[in-house]
C-alpha cells in the first residue's frame, strides 16, 4: 500500500532531513540560475543578474522557510523549536509558572481522586457474573419500610412460585463463637441459602460450593471460609478443606475456601459462610423476617417484570396467611443500587465539589496567562513584524499550555494518588466493611482517561485565551507603544468577569461546606435522650449450650450486672438485648392494642428487651409510671413501658398506663403498660424516633448479650477493669467489642457520612477561597498598573490617598457584589439539590448565607487592600514621567 504522497513527504522531513533539505536548497538554486540566465539574457550584467534575481524571489530564505511550511517539512523542527522556547519562557518567569503548575495540581488532584471514588462505587461493574441481571429481593410495609427482609417461609414460596427469576437465594449476617485451642473466639459469619455463590457467579478457590439441598435442617453442617480467615486462622493450611471446625459448640465441615477478591458489601467482611439450615423458632416462623433475597433474573426478564411477580405473589400470601402477611408486599433492586445507593449521593456531591474547585483553578490560571499575554505583546508585534504567521504564534502558545498542563497535570494526579490511600484509610473499620468496593481504587485506566480528558481541556483552554491577543487590531501597534489604555482596559472588563466567576463559585463550595459543618454539628448535639457521658459499652457472647435456657440465662445476666457493680468506679449496669442505643438493627414485634376493634391488622415497632436498671444507667427519664422489677420474669404477668412517640402515635388523647398490648396470638396474651419513658434515640441519629416497645429481659432471655455501664470517673481508665469482671465469671464469655458510648456516636454510619463529606467539602472551599482572592488580587493589582499614570493625574490635581482608596476599592467592592450575589443563587440551589444530606438545616439557612457572604466580603476586601495601598503610595511625578 503507498502512503500519500504529503504524508510520505512528512515522513521524510522527520528522519531523512539532512536529504530533504539538500533537495529544497537544490530546488531554489535551479530555479534562482534559471533566472540568472533569463537577466542575463536579457542583456544585464552577471553580478547585476544576480541581485534582481534574489529580488525576484524576495529573501532566498525567507522562500526556504514558505516551502517548508507549505510542504510541512518542518513541523518537528517547529515543534522542537516551540518547546525550547516555551521552557525558556516559562524558566525565565518561575513566579507565574511555579502558581500556574501548584494551582493546577491542586484542582487535578481533588477531581482525580474523587472521581476515582465514583469510579470504584458508581461506574466499575460489580465482581458477579453478569451483575446487571442480579437484583435484590424485598419484602415491602408501606410506608415505612420499602425494603424489608424476609422470613424462611416466604422465601421458600416466592421461590416456588416466582416465574422471573433463574434463581433465588437468601442470606443473612451472623456471628459465632468458635472453639480454638486457647478457648472460644469470636468470627463474624453469614447464614446462605445453597445457591447463593452460584446465583452470584463466584467459584471457590479450594474445594466446593454448597450442593443442593445441603442448607436444610436434616443435611450435615458445612461452611465455605472467607480467604482472609483462612489465611489468619488457618495459617492458608492447603489441605483445610475437610477440616472440622466447632462453630456455637456444633462441628462444622469446610468444605471450600472463596477466593480473595470475593466481596458482598451487604453482609460487611464475613470470615465464614454456612448453609442456612433452619431450626430456630425464628426460622421456622412466618411472621419473623431476618432475611434478603438475591436472584438472578431469567433472560429477556426486566426487572420491572419481576417485581409484578414478586407483588402478585406477595398478594397471594397476603391472602393465604392473613395473620402473618397483613399488608406486605414485595419490592426488587439492582443488586449494583442496593450495594452503592446509600454513596451515591454523596459521592456526587463530592465530584461536584471537586468540579468546581477544578473551574476555579483553570479560570485563574487562564486569568493570569492573559496577564502575561498582555505583558508579551511587545514579542507578538516582533515576531508579526519579522514574518511570523497566526498559525505560529498560536502553535507557540499552544505548546507553553500543554507543557504547562503536562507539569501540573502529572503533580495533580500523583498527588491525587496519595489522596486517595489517606481518604481510603479515614474510613472507619465499620464502614469500610460495607464499602469493600472502594479498597481497590487507584489509578486504572478509567481514572487515567478522566485525567487525560481533564487536561486536553484545560490545555485547549490555556492555548486559546492568550491567543485572543494574535487577532487584536491593535498588535502591530505594539512596536509603537503597546496600546496600554486599550488593552488594560480589555483586561479589566475579561479579568473582572472571570473573577466574579471565581467568587461566585467559591461562594458555593463556602456556603455548602458551612451548611454541612452546620449539619454534622445539629447531628452530633442532637437529643440522644439519655446521658453519654461516662458510659462504656460491650458486647458480650454467652456459649448457648451452657446459657440457652431461661433459667441460667437469667442467673448469668444478674451475675454479669453484679459483678461489674463491684469494680470500683462503677455506679450501674443495664443489659440489653437488641442492640445498643444508636444501632437500630432492626428487631422489631407485631402487637395490637386490647380493647379495640381487631380484624387482623397489627402494629409493628422496635423492640427492646432491657434489665430493669437500663434507663438509670442511661441517664434516661422515666415521664409516668415504673420501672421494672427483677422479680418480673417469665413466670410473671408480661409487662411494658413505651417511649412517647409510641404514646404520641398509638394513644394520642388517652393515658396508655395500664392499657393492654397483645402478640398476634390467638388466645392473646395480654401486655399491660406500665410506664412512659422520654424518647431516646435508639436508631441512627439522623432518622426519626419511631415508637419502641421495651420488654423486661428476664422474659425475653437471651445469650447475646449488650451491656452498659456507668461510671464515676474517666470510662476508658475502667474499660480492662470492667472486661476482666467479666472473664472472670466465666472464661468462655466472649468479649466482642468494649468502646464508650461517646466513640460509638462519633464512629456511628451517620455521624461519619457527615462528618466526612464536611471535611472534605470544607477543604475544597477553603481551597477556592484562596484561590478566589488570589485571583480577585490579581485583577485588581493589574487595574493598579494600567492606571498609574490616571491615578498620578488625579494626585497630581489635588486628589487625596482617601479618594485614590475609594476608587480602588469600589472596584473590588462592585466585582465581590457580583459575585456573592450569583453565588448565594447558585448556593441555595446547589443545597437544594443536596439537601438529602443535610440534617436539621433548611438549604437556604439565613444565618449560613449571612455568614459566608461577610466572610468572602471581608477576605476580598483585605485581598483588595494591598494594591489599593500600592496605588494610594503612587508619586505622581514619578508616574507621569514613566509614561
Amino acid at each position: 500500500m503507498r502512503l500519500p504522497s504529503i504524508f510520505r513527504l512528512r515522513l521524510r522531513s522527520l528522519f531523512k532531513r539532512y536529504r530533504v533539505e539538500d533537495e529544497l536548497d537544490e530546488e531554489l538554486r535551479y530555479h534562482l540560475e534559471r533566472q540568472i540566465d533569463e537577466n542575463i539574457a536579457a542583456g544585464m550584467d552577471p553580478r547585476e543578474a544576480r541581485w534582481a534575481a534574489l529580488r525576484s524571489i524576495d529573501g532566498y530564505e525567507q522562500r526556504k522557510e514558505e516551502c517548508r511550511d507549505q510542504r510541512k517539512l518542518d513541523m518537528f523542527d517547529n515543534l522542537t523549536n516551540d518547546i525550547r522556547f516555551a521552557l525558556r519562557q516559562l524558566r525565565k518567569d518561575l513566579e507565574f509558572t511555579s502558581t500556574a503548575i501548584v494551582i493546577l495540581a491542586l484542582g487535578i488532584c481533588a477531581s482525580v481522586a474523587i472521581f476515582a471514588f465514583v469510579d470504584g462505587a458508581l461506574l466499575k461493574p460489580l465482581p458477579y457474573k453478569d451483575p446487571s441481571r442480579l437484583l435484590g429481593v424485598y419484602e415491602k410495609i408501606d410506608p415505612w419500610c420499602p425494603r424489608c427482609n424476609l422470613s424462611w417461609p416466604d422465601y421458600l414460596d416466592w421461590k416456588k412460585q416466582n416465574s422471573t427469576m433463574a434463581t433465588l437465594d437468601i442470606y443473612t449476617s451472623n456471628g459465632y463463637a468458635m472453639t480454638t485451642p486457647s478457648g472460644l473466639k469470636p468470627v463474624t459469619g453469614a447464614r446462605v441459602s445453597d445457591g447463593f455463590f452460584r446465583t452470584l457467579g463466584v467459584t471457590p478457590l479450594m474445594g466446593r460450593d454448597f450442593y443442593s439441598g445441603e442448607d436444610q435442617a436434616s443435611a450435615a453442617r458445612t461452611v465455605i471460609l472467607s480467604y482472609e480467615s483462612w489465611q489468619k486462622r488457618f495459617g492458608g493450611d492447603p489441605n483445610v478443606v475437610g477440616r472440622t471446625i466447632i462453630l456455637n459448640a456444633i462441628p462444622n465441615v469446610i468444605v471450600g475456601v472463596l477466593p480473595s477478591s470475593f466481596q458482598f458489601a451487604p453482609t460487611g467482611a464475613r470470615e465464614i459462610w454456612s448453609a442456612f439450615h433452619p431450626s430456630s423458632e425464628c426460622d421456622l416462623r412466618r411472621s419473623c423476617h431476618g432475611l434478603y433475597g438475591v436472584g438472578r433474573l431469567k433472560d429477556g426478564v426486566s426487572p420491572q417484570a419481576a417485581e409484578a411477580n414478586f407483588v402478585s405473589i406477595a398478594q397471594q400470601l397476603e391472602k393465604e396467611h392473613p395473620d402473618s402477611n397483613r399488608n406486605q408486599g414485595a419490592a426488587v433492586a439492582l443488586l449494583s443500587e442496593v450495594i452503592v445507593g446509600p454513596v451515591r449521593p454523596i459521592l456526587l456531591v463530592l465530584l461536584g465539589g471537586a468540579g468546581l474547585l477544578l473551574l476555579i483553578a483553570c479560570v485563574n490560571v487562564t486569568g493570569l496567562l492573559l496577564v502575561r499575554s498582555e505583558s508579551r505583546r511587545r514579542e507578538m508585534a516582533v515576531r508579526t513584524a519579522l514574518g511570523a504567521s497566526t498559525g505560529r504564534l498560536f502553535g507557540q502558545f499552544t505548546t507553553e499550555a500543554f507543557l504547562l498542563i503536562a507539569a501540573g497535570g502529572t503533580l495533580g494526579v500523583l498527588s491525587a494518588s496519595w489522596l486517595m490511600r489517606i481518604l481510603v484509610r479515614f474510613r472507619s473499620q465499620q464502614i469500610a466493611d460495607r464499602t469493600p468496593f472502594l479498597d481497590g481504587i487507584g489509578l486504572n485506566y478509567r481514572v487515567m482517561a478522566f485525567a487525560c480528558l481533564i487536561a486536553i481541556f484545560a490545555a485547549i483552554l490555556f492555548a486559546i485565551a492568550p491567543s485572543l491577543r494574535i487577532f487584536a487590531p491593535e498588535i502591530r501597534d505594539g512596536l509603537a507603544e503597546g496600546s496600554r489604555g486599550s488593552a488594560g482596559t480589555v483586561w479589566r472588563k475579561l479579568g473582572s468577569k472571570l473573577v466574579v466567576l471565581e467568587l461566585a463559585t467559591a461562594m458555593v463550595l463556602l456556603v455548602g461546606a458551612g451548611l454541612l459543618g452546620k449539619s454534622l454539628h445539629r447531628l452530633l448535639t442532637v437529643d440522644l435522650g439519655f446521658a453519654s457521658g461516662r458510659l462504656i459499652t460491650m458486647q458480650v457472647a454467652a456459649p448457648n449450650g451452657r446459657y440457652g435456657k431461661a433459667p441460667q440465662s437469667v442467673v448469668l445476666v444478674r451475675q454479669v450486672i453484679g459483678e461489674i457493680e463491684h469494680v470500683p468506679g462503677v455506679k450501674s449496669t443495664a443489659v440489653i438485648e437488641n442492640g445498643l442505643p444508636l444501632e437500630g438493627n432492626g428487631n422489631t414485634t407485631w402487637v395490637r392494642v386490647l380493647g379495640r376493634p381487631w380484624h387482623g391488622e397489627h402494629l409493628e415497632m422496635p423492640e427492646r428487651d432491657i434489665t430493669p436498671g437500663y434507663f438509670n444507667t442511661l441517664g434516661a427519664k422515666l415521664l409516668r409510671g415504673r420501672y421494672f422489677m427483677e422479680s418480673e420474669d417469665s413466670t410473671k404477668p408480661q409487662v411494658a413501658i413505651i417511649n412517647e412517640a409510641f404514646a404520641r402515635v398509638h394513644f394520642p388523647n388517652e393515658d396508655p398506663i395500664g392499657k393492654q398490648l397483645s402478640g398476634l396470638s390467638t388466645p392473646p396474651i395480654p401486655i399491660e403498660i406500665v410506664g412512659i419513658v422520654e424518647d431516646i434515640r435508639e436508631g441512627p441519629l439522623d432518622e426519626k424516633i419511631p415508637p419502641v416497645l421495651y420488654r423486661p429481659f428476664y422474659q425475653n432471655t437471651d445469650t447475646f448479650l449488650n451491656v452498659i455501664v456507668r461510671t464515676s470517673q474517666d470510662e476508658i481508665s475502667l474499660m480492662k477493669s470492667v472486661t476482666a469482671a467479666l472473664q472472670a465469671i466465666d472464661p468462655e464469655l466472649i468479649v466482642i467489642s468494649v468502646k464508650p458510648m461517646n466513640e460509638l456516636i462519633e464512629d456511628s454510619p451517620s455521624a461519619y457520612i457527615h462528618r466526612a463529606t464536611a471535611s472534605i467539602v470544607g477543604g475544597f472551599a477553603a481551597l477556592a477561597l484562596i484561590m478566589g482572592l488570589v485571583g480577585l488580587y490579581g485583577v485588581i493589582a493589574y487595574s493598579v498598573s494600567q492606571r498609574t499614570r490616571e491615578i498620578g493625574v488625579r494626585m497630581a490635581l489635588g486628589a487625596v490617598p482617601g479618594a485614590v482608596y475609594q476608587l480602588i476599592l469600589r472596584e473590588a467592592g462592585w466585582l465581590t457584589l457580583i459575585g456573592v450575589v450569583i453565588g448565594l443563587l447558585c448556593s441555595v440551589g446547589a443545597a437544594v439539590m443536596a439537601r438529602g444530606l443535610l440534617f436539621g438545616v433548611d438549604p437556604w439557612d439565613v444565618t449560613t448565607l449571612l455568614a459566608i457572604a461577610a466572610i468572602l466580603s471581608v477576605s476580598a476586601l483585605i485581598a483588595s487592600f494591598i494594591p489599593a495601598r500600592r496605588a494610594a503610595a503612587v508619586n505622581p511625578v514619578e508616574a507621569l514621567r514613566a509614561e
